[in-house]
């Protein structure tokens, strides 16, 4: 029966000792270990704040570290507002005492709730939202598995005694999501009868039923040093579209010559403009600067600045592509439109294109050159001005 759980908090757990990294991470544990900039247990953080249902965060460290870090998860928050609300709490012994510890500082309205490793931050938010999904679907508790593929063997002394049936076994990941009173109840029946355990659903298993939903291959948890060597950045290139325009009037004898994509153009209206009004070159810088978030060229070469007075557009769009490639912006294709009544550029388009090539140090069918007119509508067909769009596509290295 569906319903909708009005408060799921998650309990992020990063109490433990990493005892079987200690040496490769020089001591460090492995909740702090730094991955693109932040400790491993703020990846999590990150990726639970991307599910809309999500409503806080409980942080379980180590009781000795706990006043410390609850200092730097407020720096967290203050650099990075995650928009949830968040609790830090004192780790246990063994790992089902901190989650127990993090449940009761859990507020009484929350009841639904995911446990999660600080040792998986490659969890995606796709995993979170389909067991908050599965929680409103009805079920009291939802964990995330993976197929075995390997045959598994129960051994006794290194004598197999069974070889277990291979589709009836899951790998088991965290988050895992529950009730919460059906959680607290499980640890306080834990507690009260002594149970050992290694994961939530253990507990619960024993006591209600536990649903099942596809987790991730990428989910992996860091144990061991060779998992270390996932944590190693690799750069990742992402498709990316910068989009341009501009507009310039055109004026009398004593404006600026009529120049477009770095073209002079004989014959044509003069510009009012404080550099050298190429409309052209000026959309198409804007669209540059689009592709990684770089602003306007107002920003960069502001027409209140007297230095940039006359200035050559093609100059200006140069220094935007060399902050581009510091960016890792890598410019793969340029469409262009001119819209204006006067002059005709069709016989200007192919000079025009084999510039803007040279500008983008790109091949001819990397670049795209139209002109059109607006049929006598508005300022263009009034003959009062021209304007210019301009579509960049990139790759970027992340």
């Amino acid at each position: 029966m569906d319903r909708q759980l009005n408060s799921i908090w998650g309990i992020i757990l990063a109490a433990g000792s990493g005892t079987r990294l200690a040496e490769a991470t020089n001591g460090e544990r492995k909740q702090y270990i730094e991955y693109k900039g932040a400790p491993l247990f703020w990846h999590s953080a990150r990726t639970f704040s991307r599910v809309a249902q999500m409503r806080g965060l409980v942080f379980v460290f180590p009781p000795d570290e706990t006043e410390a870090m609850k200092k730097k998860v407020r720096q967290f928050f203050k650099s990075e507002d995650l928009g949830l609300k968040w609790i830090v709490a004192e780790g246990g012994d063994r790992r089902q005492d901190s989650v127990f510890n993090g449940l009761k500082n859990l507020p009484s309205d929350c009841d639904g709730v995911l446990v999660h490793d600080s040792a998986r931050p490659f969890v995606s938010a796709r995993i979170i939202t389909n067991l908050i999904d599965g929680l409103n679907a009805g079920a009291q508790g939802v964990i995330p598995t993976i197929k075995i593929t390997d045959t598994v063997k129960r051994v006794d002394n290194d004598v197999v005694t069974e070889t277990l049936t291979r589709s009836e076994l899951r790998a088991v990941q965290t988050p895992q999501a529950f009730e919460t009173k059906l959680l607290v109840a499980a640890h306080k029946k834990a507690i009260a009868e002594g149970w050992d355990v290694t994961d939530d659903a253990s507990m619960v298993e024993r006591i209600a039923e536990v649903t099942i939903i596809p987790g991730e291959e990428s989910n992996i948890k860091i144990t061991t040093p060779e998992d270390l060597e996932k944590l190693k950045e690799t750069k990742t290139t992402v498709p990316c579209v910068g989009w341009g325009y501009d507009v310039h009037r055109f004026g009398g004898e004593n404006h600026r010559p009529f120049v477009l994509g770095g073209v002079p153009i004989a014959g044509g209206p003069t510009i009012i403009a404080h550099s050298d009004g190429d409309v052209l070159l000026h959309a198409l810088t804007d669209a540059v600067l689009g592709t990684f978030g770089g602003g306007d060229i107002g920003l960069h070469f502001p027409d209140t600045d007297k230095k940039f007075a006359n200035a050559d557009s093609s100059v200006l769009l140069k220094e935007i592509l060399t902050l581009a490639s510091k960016a890792g912006v890598r410019i793969v294709h340029a469409d262009v439109t001119i819209i204006t009544q006067i002059p005709k550029l069709a016989p200007h388009a192919s000079q025009i294109t084999k510039n803007i090539c040279r500008l983008l140090e790109l091949r001819p069918h990397q670049v795209n050159v139209k002109a059109t007119t607006e049929e006598k509508l508005g300022f263009t067909g009034e003959k009062k001005g021209i304007k210019a769009v301009a579509t960049v596509t990139a790759l970027r290295e992340l």
